[in-house]
C-alpha cells in the first residue's frame, strides 16, 4: 500500500537522536535547529524522559477518561507552578490543533455566540474549526469555509475595536508571536486592547501557546511578556517533548460540565508521564533561563552577518530575515553542514526552534556554517 503523499520530504531517514542531535540511517550526525516544528523541548532521547516513558509503559500504558488517573492531576499541578498561573482549570487532549479546537468550543459554549476573530498570517491548525482561522487557503475544502470567521490585520487595534462593536463575537484568538506566520509580535496595546475588548464584550480571549509556549520564548507563556491574562491558553507541541499530548488551560470563571468536552488518547497515562517529565526537566535544568540568555547570544552572533537583515522572535523561537528567499540556503545548510532549520510562509525567513537545552558551541557551530554557506550562495 503507498503512503499518501502529502508531504514534500528531504531524502534523509533519522534513526536515532540525543541531545541536540539526529542521525541518519547511514550513521550521519546532524544539527536539530528545528526541533520537529518546536516539539522537541527538552532533547532527544533524554535520559529521565526516557525513563520516565519506560517505567509507565511497563505498568500501565492506557485506560479511559472513564475512571480516574491520579497523573493528570499532578501534572496540572506542576504546570500551574512551573508557569506561574493562577485559576485555570487543564483538559487535556492529544495535539495543537485539536487543543485549539476545544478551546473555540469552550468559547462558543460560554457566550453562546459562533463568530471567531482571527488575524493575517495566523496558523491554528489543520482540522476543521481551527484551519477556518488559519490564514492559509490552499489547505481549505469547502467543508471548512462555513465557519462564522473573521480575519483582521495583525496588531491593528482600531480594526479589532471595530468588529468588536457589534457584540456577536465568541472570541478573539491569536498566536503572541506568530510561528508559520513569519515570528511577527504586535506591540503590548494590542494585546492589552483584546484583552480589555474581550472584558467589554463578553467574548473569550484566547491565546495560542502552542508553539511559543513552554519555556521557548524565554517565559514560559509567551503572553506573560505583555502583561495580560488570556481566559483560555492551548498549548501542545513541547509539552511532550515528541510524544503526542496537548492541553486546554480554561479560566476558572468557565464552568464544566459533563460531556461538554471529551477525548479517548488524550490524558493517558504514557502522555502524563512523558508531560510531568518534560516539566522535571525543564525546571532542574534551568531551560528557560537558557533560552532567555541564548537569545541575547544569537542576536550579538547575527549581527556578525550583513546577510541577515532582521532577527525576530524572542528566546529560542528565533527568525532570520533575509532579503531573498532561504529554500536553497536551507537545502545547503542540511545537506553541506548536516544542519536542520525550518521555514515559514515568509519565504525569505529561516526559522530556528531547538531543543532548549542547546548550548552556545551548539550555535557557534552554526554560525560558522552560515556564514560559509551565505558566501557560497
Amino acid at each position: 500500500m503507498e503512503l499518501f503523499d502529502v508531504y514534500p520530504l528531504y531524502d534523509i531517514t533519522p534513526v536515532k537522536g540525543e541531545g541536540c542531535y539526529v542521525y541518519d540511517e547511514n550513521g550521519t550526525k546532524y544539527l536539530d535547529l528545528y526541533g520537529g516544528h518546536a516539539v522537541i523541548s527538552i532533547g532527544h532521547s533524554h535520559p529521565e524522559y526516557v525513563k520516565a516513558i519506560s517505567d509507565q509503559v511497563s505498568r500501565l500504558g492506557f485506560y479511559s477518561n472513564s475512571i480516574k488517573n491520579l497523573m493528570q492531576q499532578e501534572l496540572a499541578d506542576k504546570l500551574e507552578k512551573l508557569a506561574g498561573i493562577e485559576n485555570y482549570q487543564l483538559f487535556l487532549c492529544n495535539s495543537g490543533a485539536e487543543a485549539n479546537e476545544n478551546a473555540l468550543k469552550v468559547a462558543s459554549f460560554e457566550t453562546g455566540k459562533s463568530k471567531i476573530i482571527y488575524f493575517d498570517n495566523a496558523f491554528h491548525g489543520r482540522t476543521s474549526g481551527v484551519v477556518a482561522v488559519t490564514d492559509n487557503e490552499s489547505i481549505k475544502a469547502p467543508f471548512n469555509k462555513d465557519h462564522h470567521v473573521v480575519k483582521l490585520p495583525f496588531g491593528d487595534a482600531e480594526a479589532l475595536t471595530e468588529a468588536m462593536q457589534e457584540g456577536d463575537v465568541a472570541a478573539i484568538i491569536f498566536e503572541i508571536i506568530q510561528g508559520v506566520g513569519g515570528l511577527d509580535e504586535a506591540e503590548t496595546a494590542f494585546y492589552k486592547k483584546a484583552e480589555k475588548l474581550c472584558e467589554n464584550y463578553g467574548a473569550i480571549l484566547i491565546a495560542d501557546e502552542v508553539q511559543a509556549g513552554y519555556g521557548r520564548t524565554g517565559d514560559f507563556f509567551a503572553f506573560q511578556k505583555h502583561g495580560i491574562r488570556p481566559d483560555i491558553i492551548s498549548i501542545a507541541k513541547g509539552m511532550g517533548n515528541g510524544f503526542p499530548i496537548g492541553g486546554v488551560l480554561i479560566d476558572n470563571n468557565i464552568k464544566a460540565k459533563y460531556g461538554m468536552l471529551g477525548t479517548t488518547f488524550g490524558g493517558n497515562h504514557l502522555a502524563c508521564a512523558a508531560g510531568i517529565s518534560v516539566l522535571d526537566v525543564i525546571e532542574k535544568e534551568n531551560l528557560i533561563e537558557n533560552a532567555s540568555e541564548l537569545s541575547e547570544y544569537i542576536q550579538q552572533k547575527a549581527k556578525e552577518i550583513p546577510q541577515i537583515k532582521k532577527v525576530k522572535g524572542r528566546g529560542l523561537m528565533i527568525g532570520l530575515e533575509f532579503d531573498f528567499e532561504v529554500a536553497a540556503l536551507r537545502k545547503d545548510l542540511l545537506f553541506n553542514y548536516q544542519i536542520f532549520t525550518g521555514a515559514a510562509s515568509n519565504k525569505k525567513l529561516l526559522r530556528i526552534l531547538p531543543p532548549l537545552n542547546i548550548q552556545k558551541e551548539h550555535f557557534e557551530a552554526f554560525f560558522k556554517a552560515l556564514k560559509t554557506a551565505l558566501e557560497n550562495h
